[in-house]
């Protein structure tokens, strides 16, 4: 049997981490991506043989190409099985007072560089033979805030809608070529991500103050009760593997109050409830 491969974007931690180690764990060879030299040198002595590491920024085309280059040297006219585009970044705040700069960057990361890295491997992802039972897949990593947009995650969520709808119109165009494209929509995981994008200070001198610091206490609080990383990297997994997968996965923690409920109710009624639990008076 040829041994099945698989690119992951941002390996260095988290779910891409867990995600890379599953896979390796199942007999894949991995090409996984991450920022710098020193990460490549630490993940492939840890991983092995089977890890390659992938030296680029989401965001620069000329690293993407170099990396995407390499995988098909690699691949020596195989194809390959699955591409995870799971790189991403958070910052929370404000969209008054919320620098326009890291707004821009939150987008170039998470909707630019998906689409970038897509597109580089996405010659490698098709069907020559439409009648052998063999697809390729592209998943792409969501977040609960692609369906929710909460308060002061306006610029994080916006960029997830939009991987939502990019990876709808992707699926829909590559049909044709023995493509399918999935959605991986996690709710908290017990990752530092608002620990790292918290900044609590940041908009103390701006009207939304108090609120702003309920929502950073509430998101570091429901952080803790996340699922582990390697509980999302088993969904990917299921989803990469299941002929007939669903177009989206939602793997969220407490998955009735966090997930059924607020997508059961109105735009108005969860106007309510976040105007309530971060006391959004000012």
């Amino acid at each position: 049997m040829t041994q099945k491969t698989v690119v992951i974007t941002g390996v260095s931690s988290g779910i891409g981490n867990a995600t890379a180690r599953l896979y390796l764990s199942k007999g894949y060879r991995v090409f996984g991506s991450v920022r710098n030299v020193n990460d490549a040198q630490s993940l492939k002595a840890l991983f092995g043989l089977n890890f390659y590491p992938l030296v680029m920024d989401v965001c620069k085309w000329d690293e993407i190409e170099k990396c995407s280059e390499f995988v098909r040297k690699e691949l020596n006219g195989r194809p390959l099985d699955c591409l995870i585009n799971n790189a991403g970044m958070a910052l929370a705040g404000p969209l008054e007072y919320q620098d326009i700069q890291e707004i821009q960057n939150i987008f170039d990361v998470n909707v630019i560089g998906l689409i970038k890295v897509t597109r580089a491997f996405l010659p490698m992802l098709k069907v020559k033979d439409l009648s052998s039972n063999r697809s390729g897949k592209i998943i792409n990593i969501s977040s609960v805030a692609g369906k929710i947009s909460a308060p002061f995650l306006g610029a994080y969520a916006s960029s997830k809608h939009a991987v939502e709808a990019i990876s709808a119109s992707f699926r829909r165009e590559l049909m044709p070529y023995g493509i399918d494209v999935i959605i991986i929509g996690p709710g908290n995981v017990r990752t530092p991500i608002w620990s790292k994008a918290a900044r609590l200070n940041a908009f103390d001198h701006t009207g939304y103050k108090k609120a702003y610091r309920n929502f950073i206490d509430y998101a570091l609080t429901e952080e803790k009760k996340g699922m582990a990383p390697e509980e999302i990297a088993e969904v990917i997994l299921k989803a990469s593997e299941t002929g007939q997968a669903s177009v989206r996965y939602a793997p969220v923690a407490q998955k009735v109050i966090n997930w059924i409920l607020p997508r059961s109710l109105s735009d108005r009624t969860l106007d309510k409830i976040f105007y309530k639990n971060f006391k959004m008076g000012v």
